[in-house]
């Protein structure tokens, strides 16, 4: 499940710098589907990343990076 999360995610970004909005909602759906069906077997920060749909955070916390900085909700690791 991670796998296909973050390939959406980057699928996602493609879609933001082509600015088709197409490709952005149709991922944004995707990762909103994954959260629900995965919800139970994610780890707790993604889940808070995708939930909160800080995306970019989500793709750093996938690719293994640990210096993910706090948002407006003063989270961490």
């Amino acid at each position: 499940m991670e796998n296909r999360i973050k390939e959406t995610l980057v699928e996602l970004f493609d879609g933001i710098r082509r600015a088709d909005g197409d490709a952005i909602a149709s991922r944004m759906a995707l990762l909103d589907d994954y959260l629900v069906k995965g919800r139970s077997s994610l780890h707790p920060q993604l889940v808070h990343f995708l939930e909160n749909r800080s995306y970019p955070k989500a793709l750093m916390f996938l690719g293994g990076e640990h210096d993910i900085p706090a948002g407006a909700c003063g989270g961490g690791r």
